[in-house]
């Protein structure tokens, strides 16, 4: 896991290890190089009729957004590799010119960009997040789905793409980590997934004994690291839960060995570690990320609670009044 840092707040995206990459707020000044990226990113496409409005975006274009919106830029030793724009009308946000040079376009970046506009605009209020992806481009829209937008409406340029964002969360104690968990399982049903990652000594598990005692199951909830899962069973006819620690296995294949397939329609699954393993267990699922703050005099965590697919479309709202 690498710490991204927008002025200051660490979030956190699966990125090659080898690569240091920071994220942060963009300003004025950075409009040439926006545009550079813009310009680069939009070009590397196949070419379609009529061409990509950001092929003629000017310097002053970018200028404006910033002026109007916000920025976000990806920069790796010093360069600037890769940009989105954003728009925020009322409670809805608007990604624009989600832009990754050819060279660095693998790794996660895009998602690392899209991931941090959607905290800044959840940070400025906004409930939800859109996109635009044009008709010539199947593979783009498959790429969007994937990572939890679905289709809202269709344009006269192509598909109107949309999502929840994420509930981010501050907790400075154990003690508000559980209460977090026990806050959640109110809100959980049969058959949920959940992909929790965060480093060591995070809280993943911690989160996961507030759930339990949330929904009600057979204690204690302990990590599973060396049986890689447990099952608490329901105490008062709610959904059991699966705990999972996959930490030890090496890619998806390993957890499907664990035969989780059987118990999840009647299950929370809970799965620590789960990032690039799990997500083929559930199309809909929660992903969740607990971050450890920079500053170790303190044990601030930030947790982002991020739904994917159409199950969670409005199901985290009690959480985030929370906020």
């Amino acid at each position: 896991m690498h710490g991204l840092v927008i002025d200051g707040t660490r979030i956190a995206h699966a990125m090659d290890q080898s690569t240091e990459v920071s994220l942060r707020l963009a300003v004025p000044a950075d409009a040439p190089a926006m545009l550079r990226v813009i310009h680069e990113a939009f070009a590397h496409r196949r070419h379609v009729d009529p061409p990509p409005a950001a092929l003629s975006d000017t310097v002053a274009d970018i200028e404006h957004a910033l002026a109007t919106g916000h920025g976000v830029c990806a920069v790796i030793g010093g360069e600037m590799v890769g940009c989105v724009l954003l728009d925020l009308d009322g409670a809805v946000a608007t990604l624009r010119r989600v832009s990754v040079v050819p060279g660095a376009a693998r790794g996660g970046l895009a998602r690392a960009l899209a991931e941090a506009a959607g905290e800044l605009a959840a940070s400025l209020g906004g409930r939800r997040v859109e996109l635009l992806t044009r008709r010539e481009f199947p593979e783009l829209l498959q790429w969007w789905q994937r990572h939890g937008f679905a289709v809202v409406r269709e344009d006269k340029d192509g598909y109107i793409l949309g999502r929840d964002l994420p509930v981010v969360q501050e907790v400075r104690t154990a003690e508000a980590m559980q209460a977090l968990g026990e806050r959640l399982a109110t809100v959980l049903r049969p058959g949920d997934v959940l992909v929790v990652d965060g480093e060591l000594g995070a809280g993943k598990t911690t989160l996961a004994q507030g759930l339990g005692a949330g929904l009600g199951v057979a204690g204690p909830v302990i990590s599973p690291t060396f049986v890689i899962s447990r099952v608490h069973r329901s105490l008062g006819g709610g959904p059991h839960l699966v705990h999972v620690d996959a930490y030890r296995l090496g890619d998806a294949a390993e957890l499907s060995d664990v035969d989780l397939d059987a118990s999840l329609a009647d299950s929370v699954t809970y799965i620590e570690w789960g990032r690039g393993k799990a997500e083929w267990l559930a199309q809909d699922r929660l992903e969740i990320d607990i971050v450890r703050s920079a500053d170790p005099t303190t044990e601030l965590r930030t947790v982002r609670l991020t739904g994917v697919g159409a199950r969670w479309d409005g199901a985290l709202e009690t959480l985030r009044e929370h906020t």
